[in-house]
């Protein structure tokens, strides 16, 4: 298939569900393990949409377990104050953007490679939670702040259940925006193709094109459905998807976007075209840092407690999502949907290997693997195309 490598990390996470099935007696597909899925590793595709950036323009940012941990901490002590829990998220959020623009001012205008610069930031920001922390827990002063990590819809809008049996429970708002979804998403893919065939562009043949559109339908409302049957829909996954959402529009229909993608594709040629790289560089990791402020909120909920040494390997969770998802280590290339898969591919793996009891030591020889064999498959596919 002419299109197969845009869908290959779909397949992949559709393989290693099913592998692991009959391995986990079928409680991988179960409506609570999804839901805990997202509850344990919605900061790593937070994280993930911000890295995807940092690694498009060539950049990394190693720092950001370390900022989550430091930010974390802060956000507790802001939380414990009676502010609430919107304004410590903007708070959060902010003293992130903060973080990340001290670090693109010495990458973008100092030219200090990103690598060193947010390895200074790893230890920097580690000792600083040290520090504020005096190497103690906070404790949250009460169950409010992890709502947005393990709390659902349904139950903070006090939602009931549409059905009600002894075997089957379902809630309502995952099932109502999953169809939402599924409408937009048709109505947007038989738009475009129209548009397509009016301007005589090349569209894949009908029954590709429906059988796209049916795979795609089946996946939402299947996922939704999973959510309905356990809690309803989790937070966290709407704040996900409206991250996804919004950095999917701007690297794809924003100048800013194309600009990223020029920096990262060739820095010189976008220079002498007139792009301001540096400010480029540095609104990229200003929006990395936002986004570690919000894994960083989402994180310590989830935990219920800052902990100093929270975030221990969180940049590397990210970074291998990135390049499982498709991103090209030469740069220039990556797209956030596909980073969000290759997240999801690392959480179906950890989830079914944590349910066959199997330690975290195979995780990690396993995770290795899959990341030397995507970056093989980038670099293989880049050289027979003539790319790399």
């Amino acid at each position: 298939m002419k299109n197969i490598r845009n869908y290959s990390m779909f397949i992949m996470l559709a393989i290693i569900m099913l592998v692991f099935a009959p391995l986990t007696n079928w409680v991988n597909f179960n409506a609570r393990n999804f839901t805990n899925i997202f509850f344990q590793y919605s900061y790593v595709l937070i994280l993930a949409v911000g890295m995807v950036q940092c690694i498009i323009i060539l950049g990394i940012d190693l720092s950001v377990g370390s900022v989550c941990a430091f930010i974390g901490a802060i956000s507790a002590m802001i939380y414990n104050t009676g502010v609430g829990l919107t304004v410590t998220v903007i708070a959060s959020m902010a003293i992130g953007v903060g973080i990340g623009a001290f670090q693109g001012i010495w990458i973008a205008y100092a030219k200090i490679p990103a690598f060193i610069v947010t390895l200074a930031g790893m230890m920097l920001f580690r000792g600083l939670t040290y520090i504020i922390t005096k190497v103690s827990p906070i404790a949250l002063k009460d169950t409010g702040y992890s709502y947005l990590s393990t709390g659902t819809v349904d139950e903070v809008m006090g939602l009931k259940p549409i059905v009600e049996t002894e075997s089957l429970r379902l809630y309502p708002a995952s099932l109502v925006i999953g169809v939402i979804l599924v409408a937009i998403f048709v109505i947007s893919e038989i738009v475009g193709r129209r548009k397509k065939i009016a301007n005589d562009f090349e569209v894949s043949s009908t029954p590709v094109f429906a059988a796209k559109l049916i795979a795609t339908s089946v996946l939402v409302l299947g996922l939704a459905e999973r959510f309905a049957e356990y809690r309803g829909l989790p937070v966290v996954v709407l704040v996900v998807g409206i991250t996804v959402f919004v950095f999917y529009f701007i690297l794809n229909n924003t100048v800013l976007g194309r600009y990223i993608y020029a920096v990262g594709g060739n820095a010189r040629s976008a220079k002498l075209s007139g792009i301001n790289s540096e400010l480029i560089t540095f609104i990229v990791f200003c929006f990395m840092g936002m986004l570690t402020g919000l894994a960083a909120v989402i994180s310590t909920g989830y935990m219920n407690t800052a902990l100093p040494q929270a975030g221990a390997n969180f940049e590397m969770d990210a970074i291998a999502a990135c390049y499982i998802g498709g991103v090209s280590a030469s740069g220039g290339i990556g797209s956030v949907v596909g980073v969000i898969v290759g997240g999801l591919v690392m959480s179906a793996i950890n989830n079914g290997m944590s349910l066959m009891n199997l330690g975290t030591h195979y995780q990690y020889v396993v995770k290795a693997a899959i990341l030397l064999l995507a970056v093989f498959y980038d670099v293989y596919t880049r050289r027979k195309t003539g790319l790399g």
